[in-house]
């Protein structure tokens, strides 16, 4: 008995298309509010990382720059040669000897003797920070403290700049920069792309064109297993990956990671494992789920057409994968994988269990090296009490977007190449 469908007409007709149209009108209201409140978050967000890292200072100067001028000649201006000299007669014997041994003077560059000068002997120290916000609104404010310290001077200070990126990281905020941590990032980020991009786009694909195709109950049940397992791990909490990586890589593979393996340890501390190739393996196992299940997707949406009639041409199936399903399939891929470059990069918690140090000024040089990464350091950073450290944090966390975004649009340059090509 067939079952018959029943529409209204005439006035209840009328009353129920003007409902569905109130509710479909309710129902637009509700997104664009939802992506109006995104928006504003994330304008929320930026403006008070911007606000931060920008605005005046107050600096007192322990030695002021005048009285180490020479022969009326500025100190900003003076040569290496006097700068060796000026700094020799205001430190220590000791101090200027363990300057040698790191870097002999005859090595060193104009502009690094002169940072050495401002350091060790100016000796800067910043007493206020204000932000952008304050520095713009709050003028009476500011001058009115300024009165009250009449040996300091006031400067606008961006704390993000050249020398930030190019400088090591210090204990005092006012020379603190993010060398050694955007190396470490990049150093790890790379790791964990090589690792888990070929093994995620691998199992997608035995997932998706062999594992799909076995006609075996029991193989498919494995299977069916193995895919609830990697839709399981794409929601495990990060620290989770953090402790499997101390078990894995940190200790039982200790002889690889540290570098011992190979003879290539150059400082007894890596000697434990705690390297940049534990913090890599382990991000790559983290963000392994997230290839794996978006790669199935974009594999899965390749049209079966595509396969027939590559296989009616007498195409193997490794063929056929190799030259049209992947290359129809590698934007999907593509995007994927910015989801999990943005995930990785941004990982704090499995980094600090494998080991990432919280200072550290020696740049790594190697996949055996300790190392410390961008959310670490702003971590520290924002642990400080100081208001400075609060400043140079959010200038970091600017050059952790920047970083961020250019290895997106990268990738998404990528993808539209290979989107082109195959329209």
């Amino acid at each position: 008995m067939s079952r018959k469908t029943f529409y209204p007409e005439g006035q209840t007709l009328q009353q129920f298309i003007s409902r569905r149209h109130r509710v479909g009108i309710v129902w637009r209201v509700l997104f664009q509010a939802a992506t109006v409140i995104a928006i504003l978050a994330l304008i929320a967000l930026l403006y008070n990382i911007v606000i931060g890292a920008f605005g005046y200072v107050a600096i007192q100067n322990t030695v002021e720059p005048d009285t180490l001028a020479l022969n009326g000649v500025p100190l900003e201006a003076q040569t290496k040669e006097q700068l060796t000299a000026a700094l020799a007669e205001n430190v220590s014997k000791g101090l200027m000897r363990r300057f040698e041994n790191d870097q002999p003077f005859a090595e060193r560059s104009r502009d690094n003797v002169y940072e050495l000068v401002v350091e060790r002997v100016v000796k800067p120290r910043i007493i206020r920070s204000w932000s952008l916000t304050e520095s713009l609104f709050e003028r009476e404010k500011i001058a009115a403290f300024m009165a009250e310290e009449p040996t300091a001077h006031l400067e606008f200070r961006r704390w993000i700049n050249w020398r930030f990126l190019t400088t090591e990281q210090s204990s005092k905020p006012e020379f603190a920069g993010v060398r050694t941590a955007l190396f470490g990032s990049l150093w790890v980020i790379a790791i964990t792309l090589l690792v888990a991009m070929p093994l995620g786009v691998g199992a997608a694909i035995y997932m998706e064109e062999y594992a799909a195709t076995i006609a075996n109950p029991w193989w498919q049940r494995a299977n069916s297993i193995i895919q609830t397992n990697i839709n399981n791990l794409a929601g495990v909490p990060s620290i989770i990956y953090g402790i499997l990586g101390l078990a894995i890589f940190v200790r039982a593979l200790e002889a690889f990671t540290s570098g011992t393996m190979f003879g290539a340890v150059a400082d007894p501390t890596t000697a434990n494992g705690r390297t940049i190739v534990s913090a890599g393996l382990t991000l790559a196992l983290l963000i392994l789920p997230i290839i794996i299940i978006n790669a199935q997707e974009a594999i899965r949406a390749v049209p079966n057409s595509l396969r027939q009639a590559s296989m009616g041409l007498g195409a193997t199936r490794w063929q056929t994968i190799r030259h049209h399903v992947l290359p129809a399939a590698i934007p999907g891929i593509l995007t994927g994988n910015i989801l999990a470059i943005s995930r990785a990069l941004g990982e704090t918690a499995p980094l600090v269990v494998v080991g990432a140090s919280t200072f550290i000024t020696v740049d790594p040089n190697s996949p055996f090296s300790k190392f410390t990464t961008l959310p670490i350091q702003i971590y520290q950073w924002t642990a400080r009490p100081q208001d400075e450290f609060r400043n140079i944090a959010a200038a970091a966390i600017l050059v952790l977007l920047l970083l961020l975004l250019t290895l997106n649009a990268s990738a998404v340059l990528l993808r539209n190449r290979y989107s082109r090509r195959l329209s």
